[in-house]
C-alpha cells in the first residue's frame, strides 16, 4: 500500500512539474503575438493616424458584383489586416453636423468614412467579435472588408466616377 501511493505521489509530482514546464514555455511564447487593442481614430481635423503596416501583395477576395463595385485589389492598392475580438457600439448610419462623416454598420463590423465632394478617407474600421478586417486603398476607392470563416461582408466606398458613393456587399 505504501509503495502504491509513493509511486502515486512521484506520477503527480513529475506531471505537475511537466505541465507547469509546458505552460510556462507556451505562455512564455505567446505572450508576445497577442494583438494590440485597436486604437479609435479622431473624427474631424486631427493629425495624419500613424502609418499601419502594408503589404501591396496580399490578394483578396473579389467583390461582390451585385452593385457597380470598384475593381478588386491591384498590386498598387495597400492592404492592411487587423484582427479584434472588440465589441462594436454605436448606430449606424450616423452623421456629424456637416453630414460629411458617416458610419456604416455590418454583420461583420463598423466603417467610418469621411465623404468629400470629390473623394472619401477611412476615418476607422472596426471588426465585431470574432471578425478579422481588411481594408484596401486606391486613389478612387477603398475597401473594407470583414471576415470570419467562409463569412464576408465588404464595405465599398467610390469616387471614381462622381461624387463618393457607399456600397454593401456580404458574400
Amino acid at each position: 500500500m505504501r509503495r502504491g501511493l509513493v509511486h502515486v505521489l512521484a506520477w503527480l509530482l513529475a506531471t505537475g512539474a511537466a505541465v507547469t514546464l509546458s505552460w510556462w514555455g507556451v505562455h512564455t511564447v505567446m505572450a508576445g503575438t497577442a494583438p494590440a487593442p485597436p486604437r479609435a481614430l479622431p473624427v474631424g481635423p486631427a493629425p495624419a493616424p500613424t502609418t499601419m503596416a502594408t503589404s501591396a501583395t496580399a490578394p483578396g477576395p473579389r467583390p461582390s458584383r451585385s452593385h457597380s463595385a470598384p475593381p478588386p485589389p491591384s498590386r498598387s492598392a495597400e492592404a492592411t489586416v487587423h484582427r479584434s475580438p472588440g465589441p462594436r457600439s454605436g448606430p449606424a448610419p450616423s452623421s456629424t453636423a456637416s453630414g460629411k462623416v458617416r458610419a456604416y454598420d455590418t454583420d461583420g463590423g463598423r466603417a467610418v468614412f469621411e465623404l468629400g465632394a470629390a473623394d472619401a478617407t477611412l476615418v476607422s474600421a472596426t471588426p465585431g467579435a470574432g471578425w478579422s478586417m481588411q481594408v484596401w486603398k486606391t486613389q478612387t476607392w477603398i475597401r473594407v472588408e470583414f471576415s470570419r470563416g467562409t463569412d464576408r461582408v465588404s464595405v465599398f466606398c467610390a469616387w471614381h466616377d462622381g461624387p463618393p458613393h457607399v456600397d454593401i456587399g456580404t458574400y
